[in-house]
């Protein structure tokens, strides 16, 4: 169908949907004209020189970009494994609440994930400071777990409420063990949302600034860090390059997310 074949009432859609579109890709488009650029000062629309500079020193291993990629991913994944396993039994202690304790266990959840990360970083950073874990990646991952654990006990409080526990008695009826049961039929069940899970632990840590900086003490460069240090100097392409990095994780995982949801089929209870 052509542009030209389209019913009138479909023209407003489709130039709202184009306009969506521009206004979504169009920052994307300049920094990857940015960092692709050397020189680009204005008033000129063109940049003068191009150069592929920021992407072989993003590149590079062990050093620069390179080094600081490969920090934030490290830290992202560990971040987004320890927080679903620590999230998926608190949101299932959750579900199995009713009423008011269950309301009070949610708030308490979402504490961290609603307080102002500066507050949260300084009482993290003060306790690191005392477990001798400030300026280390350890400690940067234990406080990128804090507010990625509430995210995650919340999403499975929402996957638990609407499980079907018959399931796990009618095998526990038949023999199988607590772990049996969990291994062989809890987690085949949901085994997309701890898919799903892990991937929204790794994009809290991997955009994660103010606890970086606040406990890892400049001495943990991440590539958030990195970028905001380009910023500072000037470096407008080695940012560029920096920041569209950024966001391919979370394009993944938006695309996965969508997809995920057309082929999942709730349990209802």
């Amino acid at each position: 169908m052509t542009t030209a074949s389209l019913p009138r009432r479909a023209w407003p859609r489709t130039l709202a949907l184009l306009a969506l579109a521009l206004s979504a890709l169009s920052p994307l488009l300049v920094l990857l004209w940015r960092a692709s650029a050397r020189d680009w000062f204005w008033p000129t629309l063109v940049p003068g020189t191009l150069s592929l500079d920021a992407w072989r020193a993003l590149l590079a291993p062990g050093a620069g970009l390179g080094g600081a990629l490969g920090t934030s991913a490290g830290l992202a994944i560990a971040c987004g494994v320890l927080a679903c396993v620590i999230g998926l039994p608190v949101g299932r202690a959750l579900s199995g609440l009713r009423g008011r304790g269950r309301h009070v266990g949610a708030a308490l959840v979402f504490l961290p994930v609603a307080a102002p990360p500066v507050a949260l970083g300084v009482g993290i950073q003060v306790l690191m400071i005392h477990l001798g874990l400030a300026g280390t990646a350890p400690g940067v991952l234990a406080a990128h777990l804090v507010p990625a654990v509430g995210y995650l006990a919340l999403y499975f409080l929402g996957v638990f409420t609407s499980y079907d526990a018959r399931v796990e008695e009618a095998a526990r009826t038949l023999g199988a063990g607590r772990a049996r049961t969990f291994w062989l039929v809890t987690v085949p069940i949901i085994r997309r949302p701890i898919l799903e899970a892990v991937g929204l632990g790794f994009l809290v840590s991997w955009a994660q600034v103010p606890l970086t900086l606040l406990v890892g003490g400049g001495a943990v460069r991440t590539l958030p860090v990195e970028l905001l240090a380009f910023i500072d100097a000037g470096q407008d392409q080695y940012a560029a390059a920096a920041a569209i990095v950024l966001t391919v994780p979370a394009l993944a995982a938006v695309s996965l997310f969508v997809l995920a949801a057309r082929r999942t089929s709730v349990v209802a209870v």
